[in-house]
């Protein structure tokens, strides 16, 4: 959908009955353009007959962080206290916002809920995730405040050494303005949440959509431990060693330590639990089957390792939305992951489906 079709769609969304002239007045255009939308959504299936019954298709609420990614590439082995040569690229990230992107790459109605500020960065967000199918008509964006910013610096391999993160504005996304959107949160199919979100809209998102697949990333070690009161109503959990370390208090290195952890989990209540392990693959357990592991099939070159997690964590979903089993899930969640590395940029700008179930059929060549 283009921005003003979206912006349509959301008030019918929220009040079927809503008269064409009351949306108009919102919306600050004529009465006649309304009914071209209307029109068009009808049209693309998704406004079924009259009085604007919405198509029943599912779709997915991402909430969390959205930033501006500055990433530092060098060109040769780091050189600590120095000036290393290298390339500089900008693109819009935040966990997220780069699961919703992927999503709505892979043809999810993807739903992000975030705070921006109203600046450069944060209309430059706003614009790219719309440009990549995502509905941002959920974004708060705040006026005074500055757009969360990503910086961090990559080795010549394109692994990351370190990274900073100023995402102040993250502490204006309330629970008042969630509120607003309870009725459209409880018709998701399935929520993911990073815990970029405040401990308080944490709280009450998770609480709000306890009946719903609830999907988690626990970002980094400093904020995994947000997940501690809430595992019991996750599904799915997706985290990394460091951060699943943080959350549990136990090491996560061998084997058997991750079978450990993954039990632990379990025995609070999450149903899946995935530890990705950078280029020793990924590490998968469920509640109702046997623990395993497995390892990245290809050897591929890394351009840039940020956005390999989120795009991990949105095969996830997409693979849960289709009933995959769960080897498949991983398969298809790795083949995501793969195609995402050999981009520069933190996103694949042709990131598909057919792509992604060509890269696991290459696997198996």
């Amino acid at each position: 959908m283009v921005s003003r079709e979206q912006q349509v769609f959301a008030l019918i969304r929220d009040d079927p009955m809503s008269p064409q002239q009351a949306i108009a007045d919102q919306l600050g255009i004529t009465r006649s353009a309304v009914a071209g939308h209307i029109m068009n959504l009808t049209r693309k299936g998704l406004i079924k007959g009259r009085g604007y019954v919405i198509s029943d298709a599912p779709f997915v609420v991402i909430a969390g962080g959205a930033n501006i990614d500055i990433h530092g590439r060098s060109a040769k082995p780091i050189r600590p206290h120095d000036s290393n040569p290298g390339d500089v690229h900008i693109a819009a990230g935040g966990v997220a916002r780069n699961v919703a992107e992927n999503l709505a790459r892979l043809g999810v109605d993807a739903r992000l809920i975030s705070v921006v500020g109203n600046d450069q960065y944060g209309r430059m967000l706003l614009r790219l995730s719309r440009e990549a199918g995502v509905d941002v008509q959920y974004v708060q964006q705040l006026s005074g405040a500055s757009t969360s910013t990503y910086l961090s610096v990559l080795d010549n391999s394109g692994n990351m050494l370190l990274a900073i993160n100023d995402m102040q504005i993250m502490e204006q996304c309330k629970v008042e303005y969630l509120q607003a959107h309870a009725a459209m949160l409880q018709r998701a199919s399935l929520v993911v949440v990073d815990t970029n979100l405040p401990d308080k809209t944490l709280a009450w998102l998770i609480a709000k959509t306890r009946e719903i697949p609830i999907f988690a990333d626990t970002v980094s070690a400093a904020k995994a431990p947000r997940l501690g009161a809430h595992l019991k109503h996750i599904h799915t959990l997706k985290t990394g060693t460091i951060e699943v370390e943080a959350l549990t208090g136990l090491k996560a290195e061998t084997l058997a330590e991750l079978k450990e952890v993954a039990s632990m989990l379990h025995a609070e209540g999450v149903q899946r639990v995935f530890i990705t392990r950078g280029d020793r693959g990924v590490f998968y357990s469920s509640n109702q089957t046997k623990a395993s592991q497995t390892l990245r099939r290809q050897q591929r070159d890394v351009a840039n390792a940020g956005g390999a997690g989120d795009a991990f964590l949105a095969g996830l979903v997409f693979s849960w939305l289709q009933k995959s089993s769960l080897s498949k899930s991983v398969e298809f969640a790795l083949a995501t992951a793969d195609i995402t590395l050999s981009h520069s940029g933190t996103n694949h700008p042709d990131l598909s489906v057919s792509r992604v179930r060509k890269a696991m059929e290459q696997q198996h060549a």
